[in-house]
């Protein structure tokens, strides 16, 4: 597991910014996995965000652990990705997306890869790449 995903993880939601237009959009999101070396996130194809990834795939992700006063942007490009077994592995890497998407193939469930990415790592005055 990666530095990168196993801080996002453990930090629970995490907010993820797209371009809308050409202002940001930024929403919490708590769907994450890593699967064969790469993040992936999951949304709904009838979103807005949805819209502005397939628009625009620069995205960028930050997350918070407020009492350690650390936190991690990602910044990277987004890739969507109709493979099932892959779609299967993000509902079993989080079930309460099951809630939405009962089954891999369920017509509305977008799944994400995050390409080209770069995450920093923050910790007091500390900054440490990690990807």
């Amino acid at each position: 597991m990666s530095e990168t995903f196993a801080f996002l993880k453990e930090c629970g939601p995490f907010f993820v910014s797209t371009v809308n237009g050409g202002a940001p959009a930024t929403r919490p999101f708590g769907g994450v996995m890593e699967y064969q070396g790469s993040l992936y996130v999951a949304t709904s194809n009838k979103k807005d965000v949805y819209a502005q990834m397939k628009t625009n795939p620069n995205v960028q992700i930050v997350a918070l652990k407020a009492a350690e006063k650390a936190w991690i942007r990602i910044n990277g490009k987004v890739e969507e990705i109709f493979d099932l077994d892959a779609k299967q592995a993000m509902l079993d890497a989080c079930p309460p997306l099951l809630k939405n998407f009962p089954a891999k193939d369920t017509p509305t469930l977008a799944l994400f890869k995050i390409t080209k990415m770069s995450s920093f790592l923050y910790t007091g005055g500390d900054v440490t790449q990690l990807a």
